[in-house]
């Protein structure tokens, strides 16, 4: 899991309780989403409009409970955004 992920993860972690859901990614980063990319948090291209960000979340809740640990978000978006090693994106 990548350093940056964690970033990511805590910014979009509006109420600061260690998981995301789908209401709170997307607010997240409809409010938040510019910045971030323009602190390089986020790369440009990743962010979206609301159907972007439920499908990122939908791509990460692997258990489908619809809730998002930071394991869950950081393997999409450690492989969606490049930042994982080499040998973490096999």
């Amino acid at each position: 899991m990548s350093e940056k992920a964690r970033v990511l993860f805590d910014a979009l972690d509006l109420d600061q309780d260690g998981s995301l859901t789908r209401a709170e990614v997307i607010r997240a980063l409809r409010e938040k989403g510019p910045t971030l990319a323009a602190r390089g948090v986020l790369p440009f291209w990743g962010v979206g409009g609301d159907e972007a960000s439920a499908a990122l979340f939908d791509a990460a809740d692997q258990n489908g409970d619809r809730v998002l640990s930071f394991e869950e978000f950081a393997a999409v978006v450690d492989r969606r955004f490049g930042w994982g090693s080499p040998a973490s994106r096999t």
